[in-house]
């Protein structure tokens, strides 16, 4: 469903903005590695902003942007240098490029309270700034001017946890479908754990789904052996990296089964439509490099997890998620919200999709709560 919202666009300004990165130039053909579109009322120099990343989703025209303006915020709809290049993600020049765009907001844009939007996947990726900005960790991988950068992030005020997964290792095995027997060949299928063969369900058993989230997690553990050794294999022969391929990611259990995690979602569903369809075509993570795996979607090797980052937190959070989320469920939230380390925090479950695209008014709900809250706050 496509919302027409445009009448609230007449009443605002709308900038670009495109700047270098501490670790990246712009490049020959004309492009910045850091680009972003900065929505406010119109006229107006808003003293609170909101900032929203994702890890490869073009966030410049998020679709709450213009609800939060009209209400008299700004909002950054920003993106890093892997925008549409998730198979070259690498962390720490990720938050580095966040970086760009919370400086510009508190030294260009006159903004005094900066509101993190961690949606969907960038839910995780801003924890991660927002840690990072609290707390280095990546100094190691970076020197120079990139470890000057990460050391010198500018922290925002407050964080969103907007329809958010987890963190980006745990969505994607809690996606996978266990009963991939060969990674290289899509096909290959282990039938005891095949989600979609109707001998095993749904209605899956307890002992069923506790064999089938194993399986994912040692299917994530298998790709990391397989990642860090291929990439050592390489770097002997003096290779950097490569790429290979990811198939089958459309089988949490929980898109096929209501009862599991249950809320207002439809079933069978997925963002991707039907999950036995969607999973036979690659789509979340569909390529990567090596040191991207490690970086991203290990459940060993990577930083992208929402537990450690947000344990770190200080400062007043908010966790919304909408009831009829089709890819994230009710207890991620709930873990997301315990696993905030500020004491200052609060839990919603609200009506609506992933992206609150079924209904306008239900966006408007949801814009108001942000809105109400962060009144509160700063």
């Amino acid at each position: 469903m496509v919302i027409d919202d445009s009448d609230l666009l007449q009443g605002l300004d709308r900038q670009f903005l495109g700047f270098i990165s501490p670790t990246s130039p712009r490049i020959q053909a004309g492009g910045h590695p850091c680009q972003g579109i900065y929505t406010t009322p119109r006229g107006q120099r808003p003293k609170t902003a909101f900032i929203a990343t994702h890890y490869n989703v073009d966030f410049s025209e998020h679709y709450i942007a213009p609800y939060m303006a009209a209400r008299g915020y700004g909002f950054l709809g920003w993106n890093t240098r892997y925008r549409g290049a998730e198979d070259q993600f690498l962390l720490e020049h990720a938050v580095i490029d966040i970086g760009v765009g919370v400086r510009w907001l508190k030294e260009q844009a006159g903004v005094e309270t900066v509101v993190i939007l961690g949606n969907s996947g960038g839910g995780s990726l801003m924890g991660a700034y927002q840690a990072e900005a609290i707390a280095p960790t990546l100094g190691d991988l970076l020197s120079g001017p990139g470890l000057e950068a990460l050391n010198t992030l500018p922290r925002a005020d407050l964080y969103v946890s907007f329809n958010a997964h987890q963190g980006r290792p745990e969505v994607l095995t809690d996606w996978m479908d266990a009963s991939v027997v060969d990674e290289f060949d899509p096909v290959a299928t282990d039938e005891s754990l095949n989600p979609f063969n109707p001998d095993n369900g749904p209605p899956y058993s307890p002992e069923f789904i506790a064999r089938y989230r194993a399986a994912q997690r040692a299917r994530n553990q298998r790709i990391t052996d397989w990642a860090k050794a291929e990439l050592a294999r390489l770097n002997a022969a003096g290779i950097p990296d490569r790429l290979f391929p990811l198939f089958r990611c459309w089988g949490d259990l929980r898109m096929m089964d209501g009862a599991i995690d249950p809320s207002e979602r439809r079933t069978p569903m997925c963002y991707r439509g039907h999950p036995a369809v969607a999973n036979r075509s690659p789509s979340i993570g569909r390529a990567n490099n090596l040191k991207t795996w490690l970086s991203m979607w290990s459940l060993e090797t990577s930083k992208c997890q929402g537990a450690e980052q947000l344990a770190k937190f200080d400062m007043p959070c908010l966790v919304v998620q909408g009831l009829a989320d089709t890819g994230v469920f009710p207890s991620d939230a709930q873990k997301i919200f315990d696993n905030v380390g500020s004491a200052d925090k609060e839990l919603h479950l609200i009506k609506g999709a992933h992206y609150f695209e079924d209904s306008r008014e239900e966006r408007e709900a949801a814009a108001s709560l942000l809105c109400d809250w962060v009144a509160k706050k700063r």
